[in-house]
């Protein structure tokens, strides 16, 4: 699932597929708030809305935008305070969680870090093989989130598990060094 934070609109897309697969579109919308509601009451709007797309859908994992500076500054706030519901959402169901910044999903799914919406949009038809763009941009970069996690996120995960594995058995290793040393000093 790929989570576009928004306090005005929060887009929510869902995938299916893995690597060197085709990936099917699930669903995608995005949740909506009225700025002349309370932040507070948005952001349980927001809530609602990911927990009932978590219920319906139950993903293998929650990718979502990681919130970059932006010239103003109430855009940030809100943003950063949906992409906190969202993480907590992911968090108590217990579901791994990437973030993305918006320059390495555009750089994923059209090979352009720099790309606009437009062409984020074209590639996010085109990957899923959809009649025509998700609308509003919002849903298409949720989208593009949850693509970049599928082809990303596996080989992240895959480097990850590799290197619990090899710290796990390092640690292994200089236990059974320690032991024999004991042994040697307890024999001599």
């Amino acid at each position: 699932m790929g989570i576009d934070p928004g306090l005005t609109r929060c887009g929510v897309g869902v995938v299916e597929g893995s690597v060197g697969r085709p990936l099917t579109l699930l669903d995608v919308n995005v949740i909506r708030t009225s700025a002349s509601e309370p932040i507070a009451t948005r952001l349980v709007t927001i809530e609602r809305g990911i927990d009932a797309w978590l219920d319906e859908y139950q993903p293998d994992a929650v990718a979502v935008e990681r919130v970059f500076a932006r010239s103003d500054v109430s855009t940030v706030m809100g943003t950063a305070q949906a992409s906190g519901i969202a993480l907590v959402c992911a968090a108590r169901r217990g579901l791994p969680v990437a973030m993305h910044t918006p320059s390495e999903v555009k750089a994923a799914v059209s090979g352009n870090g720099r790309a606009d919406k437009a062409q984020v949009g074209a590639m996010v038809t085109r990957i899923l093989r959809l009649d025509a763009p998700p609308k509003p941009a919002d849903a298409a970069d949720a989208l593009a989130l949850a693509i970049t996690h599928v082809w990303r996120g596996g080989a992240k995960s895959r480097i990850d598990e590799a290197m619990a594995a090899a710290t796990r058995s390092q640690s292994r290793i200089a236990a059974a060094v320690a032991a024999q040393r004991a042994q040697a000093r307890r024999s001599s």
